[in-house]
């Protein structure tokens, strides 16, 4: 992948950010049971309460059993989705050597299989929670990161402009709650563009108390307590943000 040369990096987060579905949806699937509880888990490490990694042993305890190939792929056959335009965002940023960097608290072995499926295009870098993932195959990425603190977003981000020499002022950082916070903190050091897609309060709220601004809101964003519409999200095309990248990275 060094010979492939990029002239920024899109480091993104994927939830509710990317695609409408949560990070344990796949678990959710197989285990309706858990729904209640991971659903609370998911709001308190996005809220910043608890540390993922603090969720992921707590996911864990109450696991019968990990989530096999089969039971993923089962869930992506039902449940794949993404919001309107983000793989030919994807293909665009490709095209104009961009590199897309997914850098999420969702489960590695989910991205391992929407690449093996063909349902999304493939991405040469991923930073993901590694609770669940599968032996390495042909269709994964290039380069994988483990991600196992949200402050590993961070991290993730800095390993892959270093590899690929990409230059430090052409960072473009997406998210979308507060588990996103210490990624942008971490992207205001570094005058990253930062873009809060459809933003909850968490992360306005982690920018305000910080000093952060966030560059850019795209979709809608949310204020403290409203309910989230996933309809209206849906309507949203991505597509327009090569426009935007177009500008801030030229």
């Amino acid at each position: 992948m060094k010979e492939q040369s990029f002239k920024a990096i899109i480091s993104s987060d994927w939830n509710q950010c990317l695609a409408p579905c949560g990070p344990f949806d796949p678990i959710i699937y197989n285990y309706p049971a858990l729904t209640s509880d991971l659903t609370t888990i998911f709001k308190e490490y996005t809220g910043n309460k608890i540390s993922l990694g603090t969720a992921n042993k707590r996911i864990k305890k109450l696991l019968p059993g990990l989530i096999s190939i089969q039971q993923m792929d089962a869930y992506l056959d039902e449940s794949f989705i993404t919001y309107k335009g983000v793989p030919e965002l994807i293909d665009w940023c490709t095209k104009n050597k961009i590199l897309f960097m997914i850098n999420t608290t969702g489960l590695m072995g989910y991205f391992q299989r929407i690449f093996a499926k063909k349902l999304f295009p493939k991405v040469p870098v991923i930073s993901a929670n590694t609770m669940i993932r599968y032996s390495s195959q042909e269709t994964d990425p290039p380069q994988i990161y483990a991600l196992d603190e949200i402050q590993d977003k961070g991290k993730n981000t800095a390993y892959a402009l270093k590899y690929l020499g990409i230059p430090d002022k052409k960072i473009v950082i997406i998210g979308d709650s507060g588990g996103d916070g210490p990624h942008f903190e971490w992207g205001k050091k570094h005058k990253a563009y930062l873009i809060g897609s459809m933003a909850k309060h968490s992360l306005t709220d982690y920018c305000k108390k910080n000093k952060i601004e966030i560059n850019l809101f795209f979709g809608h964003t949310y204020t403290n307590g409203e309910k989230r519409s996933e309809e209206s999200e849906m309507l949203i095309d991505f597509g327009k943000l090569s426009s935007v990248f177009e500008r801030i990275l030229k």
